[in-house]
């Protein structure tokens, strides 16, 4: 992706930011005329990628070592966004996973996940769209996963955390949409990231025709956020099946709540 501006377009906050999907946002946004706040937990890796990144594109680059899942760290981190003012941009990209089955899994690393798939994302959301709103404008791109509209593939956690963050961003879209904040889920498939081997499920193993570069995905996603996409999967060849399914849903609504039973209930019960 060749997107180079001069132009400042505020500071984007990249979480996860130290290998794979986050990296390539942090590289590619700061060329796009961002400077960044760069969170992960390790600090060395993030001062090495701030240097480099200042030193190729000239924009300020400020890394914080921070363990989302740990809740004094996490307030820390929401004190300090929500008080910077030149904040335009949050990417909620930190998560977990596991192709573990839920019953074979253990629930303190269930809960885990929950913690940072969920909560942190949703408090790190809650402490800079305020701002946004008061500005005028702002963005939140949530990496969510194909899995949150199948949720047989992989783990049922870790598909029903994927699972809010879709629902999460279309809420968000629908009620700050007016107020000029954009907000993108992106829905990635299989990508070569290290999340496979931190699930236990090495890459190798996986069949590479379904497995998407990382640097393919967060160009495609990027696109996408420029296009105002509101749901992006980079995989899906034929936009009209989204869109189709979309329309079923939202046809939907008006029947999901009603003052009486469906007819197929309504059998008289017996005793």
């Amino acid at each position: 992706m060749n997107i180079v501006t001069q132009h400042h377009k505020g500071t984007a906050v990249i979480t996860g930011a130290s290998t794979g999907i986050g990296a390539i946002y942090a590289n590619r946004l700061a060329r796009m005329g961002y400077d960044l706040i760069i969170i992960a937990r390790n600090h060395n890796r993030l001062n090495q990628m701030a240097s480099h990144i200042t030193a190729d594109t000239s924009r300020n680059v400020e890394a914080i070592a921070a363990d989302l899942n740990d809740p004094q760290q996490l307030r820390a981190l929401e004190a300090r966004l929500r008080e910077d003012a030149s904040i335009t941009l949050l990417v909620n990209n930190a998560g977990v996973g596991t192709h573990t089955p839920l019953l074979g899994s253990e629930i303190d690393r269930m809960e885990a996940m929950i913690n940072l798939n969920v909560t942190a994302l949703t408090r790190l959301t809650y402490a800079v769209v305020p701002g946004f709103v008061a500005r005028g404008v702002g963005a939140v791109i949530n990496i969510s996963s194909i899995v949150a509209i199948a949720p047989e593939v992989l783990n049922g956690v870790y598909g029903g955390t994927k699972a809010f963050v879709l629902a999460f961003s279309q809420s968000l879209h629908h009620e700050l949409a007016d107020k000029g904040i954009q907000v993108q889920a992106v829905l990635p498939g299989a990508t070569a990231t290290p999340f496979w081997d931190n699930g236990g499920l090495p890459l190798e193993q996986l069949d590479k025709t379904i497995v998407m570069s990382a640097t393919d995905m967060v160009d495609a996603a990027l696109v996408g956020f420029l296009q105002g996409e509101l749901v992006t999967i980079p995989s899906l060849h034929d936009d009209a099946d989204w869109q189709a399914l979309e329309q079923h849903r939202r046809a939907l609504m008006p029947q999901l709540s009603t003052n009486v039973p469906a007819e197929r209930y309504r059998a008289t019960v017996t005793h």
